[in-house]
C-alpha cells in the first residue's frame, strides 16, 4: 500500500474566528468521533414491536439471539423496513455483522479487548476540546455503534463517569446494524426534541437500507440550538455509483434544517458527521448548499462548511483508497459566525483533532489514523478516522 506523506502532521489543525484579547469567556466544545465498529460480545438482533409508540425506545430495540424465544413475533416479514410499515407488527430484524464481534468468530472478541476499546473511545472523547475548555465536551455524536447497550458502557468509563453524560441513540435499519448516537453533559445541555430521520435509498429499484439523520433540539446553556448527527451511506461501488446516495441524505439534511431555521432564526444549528464526501463534493455545495467561506453565507446558502479551509490547506481525517480525504465535517448555521465575542455563542476554532497518539507511526499505514482493526485482528487503536470539533464562545455571565 503506497504511503501518503504529511497525510497529517503531528500538530492539530484548526481555523479560529474572532476573539477579544484579555476578555473572560464561557466556551463549549461540540464535536464527534467514529468510534469503528463500537460492538459488545453478544450477539443480538432488532426486534420491533410496533404495537408501541414510535417515540418509545421499546418499538425498536436491540435483543441477545438467545432471547429472541421469549419475545412474541407475529410474522416472517419481508416487507420493507421502514417504522411507518411496521406498525402493528412484531418482528425481528437480523443483522450483517450479528455474529462478527463475539468469541467465536474470526474476530475472536472479548471482554478483555472490548474494554480496551471502551477506554480508548473515552480517552479521545475526554480530551477533544480540552486545550480550550479544560473540560470534556458538553456535546459528542457517536458514529458507529451497535446499541445503547455500548454507549452506557462508554459513559460510565473513568474518564468520562465525573461529566454525567446523558444518552439520544435510536435504533436504524442499517444493513450492518450501526446507528448514529449523541451524549451530553446533562448540566449543560438540556434536549427538548429528538427524532429521527430515514434517508431512502434504492440500487436498480431495491432498496439499500442506510443511517438515519438524527435530529435532538435544546438549550446549550439557555441558548437554542439544534444538532444534526450523520453517517452518509459509503462510496461502496465506486464514488460516482453511489453518489446519489449521498445527495439524497443532503437533501433530507437540509430539510431538517430548513425547517428548524424557518420556524426559528434564532435557532443555532449544528451539522456533522462522517458525509463520506469533501467540502466540494456535489452532495454539500450543490444539494446541502453549505458555503465555503462566511462572505459567501446567504438566504440560498444559508449554511457555513467550517471544514472548507482544512480541506484547502490538505487536512484530512482519514485516507480513502490509499487517499486522503475530509469526510468528517462541521457545518453551521450563519447565526454562529461572528468576528466578536458577544452575548451569544459564535464558532471560536474548528480543528482535526490529530493528536500522535491517534496516528500511526510505522509500516504501510504511517501518517493514517490507528485504527482498531487490521482485517480481523483488534490493533489495540482507536479508530479509522480523526475526530472533529467546533469551540464556541461567548461573554461569561
Amino acid at each position: 500500500m503506497k504511503k501518503i506523506v504529511c497525510f497529517l502532521c503531528l500538530v492539530t489543525f484548526c481555523i479560529s474566528f474572532g476573539q477579544q484579547k484579555g476578555q473572560l469567556r464561557k466556551v463549549a466544545t461540540i464535536g464527534f468521533l467514529n468510534v469503528e465498529n463500537l460492538w459488545d460480545t453478544i450477539a443480538s438482533a432488532d426486534y420491533i414491536d410496533g404495537t408501541k409508540d414510535i417515540s418509545n425506545p421499546a418499538f425498536h430495540r436491540s435483543v441477545p439471539l438467545d432471547s429472541l424465544k421469549y419475545l412474541e413475533t407475529t410474522e416472517e416479514y419481508r416487507g420493507e423496513w421502514s417504522d411507518a410499515l411496521l406498525k402493528g407488527k412484531k418482528v425481528v430484524r437480523k443483522q450483517i455483522l450479528a455474529d462478527d464481534f463475539t468469541a467465536n468468530s474470526p474476530k475472536n472478541w472479548n471482554t478483555k479487548n472490548y474494554k480496551i476499546k471502551l477506554a480508548n473511545e473515552a480517552k479521545v472523547i475526554s480530551e477533544m476540546g480540552a486545550q480550550y475548555t479544560k473540560s470534556a465536551p458538553v456535546i459528542v455524536g457517536l458514529i458507529e455503534v451497535e446499541n445503547r447497550q455500548v454507549i452506557e458502557d462508554l459513559i460510565k468509563q473513568p474518564a468520562l463517569a465525573k461529566y454525567d453524560y446523558g444518552i439520544i441513540h435510536y435504533n436504524t435499519y442499517d444493513a450492518r446494524g450501526i446507528d448514529v448516537a449523541l451524549i451530553y453533559q446533562k448540566r449543560r445541555f438540556t434536549p427538548t426534541n429528538s427524532l429521527k430521520k430515514e434517508v431512502k435509498i434504492y440500487y436498480d429499484g431495491k432498496r439499500s437500507y442506510t443511517r438515519d439523520v438524527l435530529v435532538v433540539t435544546g438549550f446549550l446553556d439557555n441558548e437554542k440550538i439544534a444538532v444534526f448527527m450523520n453517517h452518509w451511506p459509503s462510496r461502496s461501488g465506486g464514488e460516482a455509483r453511489s453518489l446519489p446516495a449521498r445527495n439524497a441524505a443532503a437533501v433530507v439534511l437540509k430539510q431538517q434544517m430548513d425547517s428548524i431555521r424557518l420556524k426559528d432564526p434564532s435557532t443555532k444549528l449544528f451539522a456533522m458527521g462522517d458525509f463520506n464526501d469533501d467540502p466540494v463534493s456535489s452532495s454539500l455545495k450543490n444539494h446541502l448548499k453549505a458555503a465555503w467561506a462566511p462572505k459567501d453565507v446567504s438566504p440560498e446558502m444559508p449554511y457555513l462548511n467550517l471544514m472548507y479551509p482544512l480541506y484547502k490547506k490538505g487536512v484530512a481525517s482519514l485516507a480513502y483508497q490509499d487517499a486522503p480525504n475530509l469526510f468528517d465535517q462541521i457545518i453551521v448555521s450563519g447565526n454562529l459566525i461572528s468576528d466578536q465575542v458577544g452575548k451569544e455563542y459564535s464558532v471560536y476554532k474548528t480543528e482535526v483533532f490529530a493528536p500522535p497518539y491517534l496516528i500511526n507511526r510505522e509500516g504501510n499505514w504511517k501518517g493514517y489514523p490507528l485504527r482498531s482493526w487490521n482485517g480481523d485482528k483488534f490493533t489495540g487503536g482507536y479508530s479509522d478516522h480523526f475526530p472533529a470539533f467546533v469551540v464556541v464562545q461567548r461573554e461569561a455571565n
